[in-house]
Parts: C-alpha cells; structure tokens; sequence
C-alpha cells in the first residue's frame, strides 16, 4: 500500500486541480473541474417516494450496457450520464439509452466529472474489477447511492474501505450478487435455513465456464478515443496491449481476479449465504494451473480448487473448470455454468441460480425442489422491490433503508474476501491461516502484503475515506 503522503481524497484532488503531486497526470487530459472545496461534505438531497432518480452509469461494454437498460427501465429513473474511457463505445450506447428512455444521455470519460454533478444520484459502476473500490469510495464521498458489480473490490483491503466510507457518508451500497433478488434462490436458501436438509456441514460451489486462448500481441499504440491512463487507475503503468483490455483484463493479476472472482464468486456468495457465514475461514487452501493453451498471455489459472475452512470446522468448497468437464449436477441447464451444493445431516441441495432440488438419505429420494413449491408459500421469499437486482436498489434508495438492500456492501464484500483469499493462497502455492478479526495472515507478512496493493499516484484507496 502507498505511504500516508500519497493518500487522499477524491474532492482534495478535485479541488488541487488533479495536479496534487507536483505532476501532471498522463495523456487523456484528465485534470477534472474543481468545484468541490477541499474538506466540504458533500450535501445528498432526500429522494422522496414518487421523484425522478437521475441515475449514471459508469463501464459501458457488456454489463454496463445491462445496467444502462435494467436502470432506464424502472419508472421514475432516468439514466442521465454514461461514462466509459473508451468514447469508441459512446454511440451505440447512446443509442440503446435513448430507445430504452426515449431521451438520450450525456456521455463522459472521467467518472470524477460525472460524480461532480449534483443532479445525479446514484451511480452504476461495471468498470474493470481494480476500478470498483475507489471509483464506490468516491462516490460515497460525492454524495451518491452506489451499485457496483462483483468482485466489489480487487483486494481485501479496499472492501474494508467501501464499508467505511458507505458508512460515514450514509450511502447506501448494493454489490450485483443478483441471485440475492431472485425469489426462488431466496426460497431455496430460507427453506436451508429452516433445516430442511438438517445441519448444514460443508457447501460447494462450480464454477463451469470452458474458455478458449485469446493469444498474444505486441505492445502497441493506444486507439484513438481511449484514455489509457484513466483505464489503468491505480493498476502499475505498462503500455497499451489489446490483449490486457477488454474483457481480457479479468485473466491478468494487475486489473483481474481470474474465473473464482469473475463468475464464481457469484457462487462463494451463494454459498455462504446458504450456511449462514458472516465470518471469514480459518483455513484456506487452493491449488491448480493454466492448461492446454501455450499461446496465451494469460496470468490466472483456468482450473482452481480453493478449499475453506471455519473455526466451527464447516466447510466450503470451490472449484473452477475453464477447459472440459462432466455436468456434475441433477439439474436440467446447459453443461456451461455455475452451480451450489449444500450438504446436511438429512439430505442435500442443488442449485442452479433460481432452480434448486433436494435429496434425502441413503437412497437420495427427492424432496421438495422449485418445480414443486411456489416462492410465495415461503415466507420473506419476495425481496423489497420485487423484480430485479437493481429494482431492489432503487427501491432501497428510494425508502432510505440499508436493510431493504439484498446485498449489501457488508454481506457482499465477504464473498469477494473468498476469492481474493483463494488467490493469495494459490499465488503463494501454499496454506494459509486467517485472521477474520483483524483480516491479517497469521505468521505470514509476504501474504498480508497481498491484502492490498502498490497503487498508482493519484489513484489511491486512502487509509482514511
């Protein structure tokens, strides 16, 4: 982590003209305007019941352009301003918000700009997973309602730091775990929580998502339109390489955390929902590869088994299989997937996002499963704001309640830990003993020095938010 002098906020650099260090930040123009004071809270005014929400959305390829349509498609919610560094991608999403809300956006490239807007209220953030933590931080401190998609943060430290400043700015904080919103997944975990299965003693979670090498390529230019140095943010400069960009970013230590943060952290999330964890493992253990390609730039592993161990002896269980693989699961879908077990005294479950079954005793009989009961005939199976992920976020900010929230930024940063705790041991190649209290490794200060990151000037999660 950066020294204490290079730490500071967002309206601080705002305010010093972006220029803080002396320096002058790199090609993008990207001095933001200064009309914030330094050390001013920012004033966030009351959303009442029936006002228009003006909402922006901030990473615009693929899941942005889902936030775009899920936000615009709620009434009373105005999608006001996209942002994306790449300004290549501003016309077609431009496009999609305009026939999605009859009115077209702003467009902006640097989310600092976009926070400085008082008229806006919330912000959406599907940017690369290093952006997550500091571009949620800001916003907190702007004034703004945040959704931000998973893995909240790109190392452990930063999660603590989004609950911090989720807390003293009063921002309400909603991580995309979006099977969270589901009412069938809802029923299924309150039915584990009522025993159905008897008492739950280990959990697994697949993460099935066969990929194929995206190759090699030289360093190159920057494209026209794209503000590379913005893109980097707090990850170490390197130059521009297309195979480190979009998408691929996930698969490169510096801005990813490979399939286990990518999609399955959707299922630890599960998971630990599943067994009721609010605490971190004891034990953690992973270990796998990358295999088959060898033409490939690819850092993270595309097979990886993490194994977690709590104080209570729980256990839970997660696998990766990003080449060739059986099903491995009794519930129809596609072989591409992700998937939950859970395992009890009297029987077990599968899941499958919102489909689930259960199975009892020696002669795996089947039990109740989402074919045969309704969500509505399991109490508290309807989430506040019935509908989606982000309805339910809406709906929050609008009622003012953190705990009408479904994931919110505490209970979804855990799952996040997982994976980065998966990681680190996999990284290291070797066991580790965790912590949970002080989110330290015991014994071990070359694992605690992977709890957080070297960032790049100015882009620094603070030790104060």
């Amino acid at each position: 982590m950066s020294s204490g002098h290079e730490q500071i906020s967002r309206r601080k650099f705002l305010s010093c003209g972006g220029n803080v260090f002396g320096g002058v930040l790199a090609a993008g123009g990207l001095a933001s305007s200064a009309g914030s004071q330094a050390g001013a809270l920012p004033k966030s005014r009351a959303i009442g019941a029936n006002e228009r929400i003006n909402a922006a959305v901030i990473g615009i390829r693929s899941r942005g352009q889902g936030h775009i349509k899920e936000l615009a498609e709620i009434p009373g919610v105005t999608v006001k301003t996209i942002c994306d560094i790449d300004q290549r991608l501003w016309p077609e999403c431009v496009k999609l918000t305009e026939h999605v809300q009859g009115a077209p956006p702003a467009t902006q490239f640097d989310l600092r700009r976009v926070l400085d807007d008082k008229d806006i209220d919330v912000i959406s953030i599907a940017t690369c997973n290093h952006w997550h933590s500091l571009a949620t931080i800001w916003a907190c401190q702007a004034g703004k309602h945040v959704y931000v998609e998973k893995p909240c943060s790109h190392n452990i430290y930063e999660g603590r730091k989004m609950i911090e400043a989720a807390r003293r700015y009063d921002r309400l904080v909603q991580v995309g775990f979006q099977t969270r919103s589901t009412p069938q997944a809802r029923q299924a975990i309150q039915l584990l929580h009522d025993g159905i299965i008897g008492d739950i003693y280990m959990a697994r979670g697949l993460c099935f998502k066969p990929r194929k090498s995206f190759g090699r390529a030289d360093d190159g230019p920057v494209p026209p339109g794209v503000h590379y140095d913005l893109w980097l943010g707090p990850a170490s400069w390197r130059p521009f390489n297309e195979k480190r960009f979009h998408y691929n970013w996930h698969w490169h230590w510096d801005t990813g955390n490979g399939d286990i943060g990518n999609s399955g952290v959707h299922q630890l999330d599960v998971a630990l929902w599943g067994l009721k964890r609010k605490d971190h493992p004891r034990k953690i253990r992973s270990f796998g590869g990358y295999f088959v390609f060898t033409d490939c730039s690819q850092e993270t592993p595309n097979t990886q088994t993490a194994v977690y161990e709590y104080a209570d002896g729980t256990i839970l269980q997660f696998e990766v299989r990003g080449l060739y693989t059986n099903q491995e699961v009794p519930i129809d879908g596609p072989l591409r997937g992700a998937r939950n077990f859970f395992y009890g005294t009297k029987g077990w479950m599968a899941m499958r996002g919102g489909r689930w079954k259960t199975f009892f005793g020696r002669e795996n009989t089947p039990g109740p499963s989402c074919e045969t009961m309704k969500p509505h005939q399991t109490p508290g199976s309807i989430p506040p704001g019935e509908g989606t992920h982000m309805k339910n976020f809406i709906h929050s900010v609008r009622s003012g309640k953190r705990q009408h929230l479904t994931s919110e930024i505490e209970q979804g940063r855990n799952a996040s830990v997982l994976a980065h705790l998966a990681n680190i041991s996999y990284r290291l190649g070797r066991d580790l003993v965790f912590d949970g209290r002080s989110e330290k490794f015991i014994g071990d200060n070359e694992a605690d020095r992977m709890l957080t990151r070297d960032y790049r000037r100015p882009y620094v999660v603070p030790e104060n938010v």
